[in-house]
C-alpha cells in the first residue's frame, strides 16, 4: 500500500515530540485523519447554525432522503445516508417522537419498517434549509469557487470508489 506524503506545509498544528512526526508520517498528512477533522469541523458548524431546529446532521440527512420520496424502508434509508442500521433506527425513532417522521410496518413486507416525512417534518426541513446550506458553505468557504468544485468532485470520486463499504456495525 502506498503511503501518502505531502510536500505542502500543513496548517494542522503538530505537537513537539509527536511519535507520528518521528516516524515521518505526521497525522496532519494522513487522509483518514484529515477526513475525520473535516467531518468534525462540518458537524460543529452545522450544530452551531442549525441549533434552533434541534436536528443533528444525521437526522437532517434522513429527513432530506425522505423528502425526495413518498416513503422508504429503514434499510433503504440506511444505505442512502451511508449509516449502519442501528444508528438509522435510533435517529428515526427520535424523529418519530418529535412528530417529524411517521414509521410503520411496510404494506409489502411485514418485516420491514416504512418511513415517511410528516407535514411537520417537511415544514421543519424547509425552515432549516437556508441554515443547513450555510453550514455546508462554511465548511469549504476558505476555498476558491474552483477549489470547492474540485474538492467536492474528489470526495465524490472517493465515495464512488469505496461505495460498497459498510459500517463495521452492519457486518455484525
Amino acid at each position: 500500500m502506498d503511503v501518502v506524503k505531502s510536500s505542502a506545509k500543513s496548517s494542522v498544528s503538530k505537537e513537539p515530540g509527536d511519535d507520528a512526526e518521528a516516524a515521518g508520517w505526521p497525522l496532519s498528512d494522513r487522509p483518514g485523519f484529515l477526513a475525520r477533522r473535516v467531518h468534525q469541523i462540518h458537524v460543529s458548524l452545522f450544530s452551531e447554525l442549525c441549533a434552533p431546529f434541534g436536528v443533528t446532521p444525521v437526522q437532517y440527512s434522513l429527513l432530506s432522503a425522505l423528502a425526495g420520496r413518498d416513503a422508504a424502508d429503514q434499510t433503504t434509508l440506511s444505505r442512502i445516508v451511508a449509516l449502519d442500521r442501528t444508528t438509522t433506527t435510533g435517529a428515526l425513532k427520535r424523529l418519530e417522537a418529535r412528530g417529524l417522521v411517521r414509521r410503520g410496518t411496510s404494506a409489502t413486507d411485514r418485516r420491514s419498517q416504512s418511513c415517511a416525512l410528516t407535514p411537520d417534518g417537511r415544514r421543519l426541513l424547509d425552515e432549516m434549509e437556508a441554515m443547513a446550506r450555510q453550514a455546508h458553505a462554511a465548511t469549504v468557504d476558505m476555498l476558491s469557487p474552483e477549489e470547492q468544485i474540485q474538492f467536492i468532485e474528489i470526495m465524490k470520486k472517493i465515495v464512488v470508489a469505496h461505495g460498497g463499504r459498510q459500517s463495521s456495525l452492519d457486518l455484525l
